[in-house]
């Protein structure tokens, strides 16, 4: 093993590796190239507000809170629901304008279903107006509608 490096070096320790005034100018100089950007960075900041107006805030929350649009937390849950639940009930019993100048209003559910039963449903224009049937009579089945159309040969 050759360890005549090791018995001649001053001080104990390996010189020919590093050299500690080398690395002592590398961090000066690196230090100084740092504190050289900020200081750059500052003078040019400096500059372009100096120079250049930014405008209003980009933001809306610059300038105050803004309230969040509805529907927002609610404080008693209870009550608004019993508040809907009434709205709702008083909508079906009573007799309203939805657009007044459409000539749209709204009816009692009571009276609506009266009026569904003397009607009756609305049809298509156009459409095969079915034989009447009489009341008590069942309705033909989907079977026995299409049982002739194949003939007896099948």
């Amino acid at each position: 093993m050759d360890t005549k490096h090791l018995s001649e070096a001053p001080g104990a320790y390996e010189t020919r590796d590093t050299n500690p005034q080398s690395l002592l100018r590398i961090g000066g100089v690196l230090m100084i190239t740092v504190l050289l950007a900020c200081l750059i960075s500052l003078w040019i900041f400096r500059y372009f507000k100096r120079v250049q107006s930014l405008g209003p805030p980009a933001t809306p929350f610059a300038e105050g809170r803004a309230v969040p649009p509805l529907p927002q937390l609610q404080v008693q849950p209870a009550e608004d629901l019993e508040k809907f639940i009434n709205q709702g009930n008083a909508d079906l019993d009573h007799y309203g304008w939805v657009d007044r100048s459409r000539g749209i209003v709204h009816i009692p559910i009571d009276r609506a279903m009266d009026l569904l039963l003397e009607r009756g449903l609305p049809t298509r224009p156009g459409a095969a107006a079915a034989a009447p049937q009489k009341a008590g009579e069942p309705a033909e089945t989907p079977a026995q509608a299409g049982a002739g159309r194949h003939g007896a040969g099948n």
